[in-house]
């Protein structure tokens, strides 16, 4: 009965204090074009090319974590060909934009989504 006291006043504390949260929403692709915007460019290679950009967070107060990208090679029509997947490093800031880069497979064009990512903290928006 002594354990279980000690967890419910731990958990009373934790609630009362708070903890930093991370969120992990499910969204609809259409969604997450209001609250990221991807700017990249490709630099041709005939073995690798390499795909490097911005990913812009325009969700004021919280710190998008943890982020990977979808890149989709796309054929001359259009039609999905292949696709890989790249990490955004250090998380992007509210109000502000965090650089990617990686190789790719060569295709006529590429496709640049975001695939997960986790809300964290509330951080300062900035340009």
């Amino acid at each position: 009965m002594r354990g279980f006291r000690a967890a419910a006043v731990f958990a009373t504390i934790i609630l009362a204090v708070g903890v930093p949260r991370a969120w992990a929403d499910n969204y609809a692709p259409q969604s997450l074009e209001r609250i990221f915007r991807i700017e990249f460019e490709v630099r041709a290679d005939p073995q690798r090319p390499t795909i490097s950009g911005y990913v812009y967070n325009l969700e004021g107060g919280y710190i998008a974590d943890r982020m990977t990208l979808l890149i989709e090679r796309l054929d001359a029509s259009g039609r999905v060909i292949g696709s890989s997947t790249t990490w955004v490093l250090g998380g992007v800031p509210p109000g502000n934009r965090s650089y990617f880069s990686t190789r790719v497979e060569p295709a006529a064009s590429y496709r640049v989504r975001v695939n997960s990512f986790d809300w964290i903290g509330r951080g300062g928006g900035g340009s």
